[in-house]
């Protein structure tokens, strides 16, 4: 991928820094689910962790400023240009929605940092907090991106951030707010499913911007292969055959190989948000 000019604005730095506040895991739950869900793509944290019910009356912990700006370091200023170039895509389809688009900010850290859903850890994966519009991810994903799952290459990591910014643009549709609603009417299965819905949307999103980073000449020879091998590598089937050995459909978080890639394609080929309402018939 090419990542030639400046980078988002939008970036805050706390790479290096303590964290305080109260964090989402609770003892009870233990490292076996942070394990796992660090094997997979950041989701709302409110899903992953069962919070919805309270999380409205969480307060947001103590503001802990970073260097605001694009970061200097190479990793750092990649993920400021991926961020950057999302913004060039939503600002333009949402003007022809005749929407503002609210650029979310994105947060760099270290180990963990709190944030307005608790503790974020680095355990965790990447993730967005919809209460304060930010996207966290701590780099050292990156390497489990390309040790533990197989996927090297800079996009698909660039996969992963537009993956989270997918999860904006639900916040910013209302999409997230008719999960919130959705959570009071149906059974745990019936919303699991849904929240897997709420994931393959986010990838297809993510499909959408890869479609207009193609059209900005973006995109290299193999990128998209690249963003196919992740999308296979973080499937909850590949996983749970993998650390399990077998394959428990009611069990997925984010969708099987085949989906993840399908719906990112399906975003991709399309370039339109409309292509993709993993919704339909709901």
């Amino acid at each position: 991928m090419r990542t030639e000019g400046p980078g988002s604005s939008n970036v805050e730095d706390r790479r290096g820094q303590g964290v305080g506040g109260r964090g989402l895991i609770g003892g009870g739950i233990g490292a076996i689910l942070l394990v796992v869900v660090g094997m997979l793509f950041g989701i709302d944290p409110r899903v992953m962790l069962g919070l919805a019910d309270g999380l409205q009356q969480i307060q947001a912990p103590a503001e802990t400023p970073g260097k605001a700006g694009a970061p200097t370091d190479e990793m750092g200023r990649f993920v400021a240009v991926v961020l950057g170039d999302t913004e060039k895509t939503w600002n333009m389809l949402f003007q022809q929605l005749g929407r503002d688009y609210q650029e979310p900010r994105l947060v760099l850290f270290t180990g963990a940092t709190p944030t307005a859903c608790g503790t974020g850890q680095a355990a965790m994966g990447p993730f967005y907090c919809p209460l304060d519009q930010r996207l966290y991810i701590d780099l050292a994903f990156y390497q489990q991106l390309r040790e533990r799952f197989r996927a090297p290459g800079d996009f698909a990591q660039a996969y992963v951030i537009a993956h989270e910014v997918g999860h904006h643009v639900q916040n910013q549709l209302g999409i997230m707010q008719k999960m919130d609603a959705w959570r009071q009417r149906v059974s745990e299965t019936q919303y699991n499913a849904l929240s897997v819905r709420l994931e393959l949307q986010a990838d297809c999103l993510a499909g959408v911007w890869a479609h207009h980073a193609n059209n900005r000449q973006l995109l290299e020879a193999g990128d998209v292969e690249e963003a196919m091998t992740a999308a296979a590598a973080i499937g909850d089937d590949t996983i749970q055959r993998r650390t399990q050995g077998r394959v428990v459909p009611e069990s997925f978080t984010h969708g099987s190989s085949e989906q993840r890639m399908r719906w990112f394609m399906t975003g991709m080929k399309a370039g339109q948000i409309a292509a993709c309402n993993t919704f339909e018939g709901i």
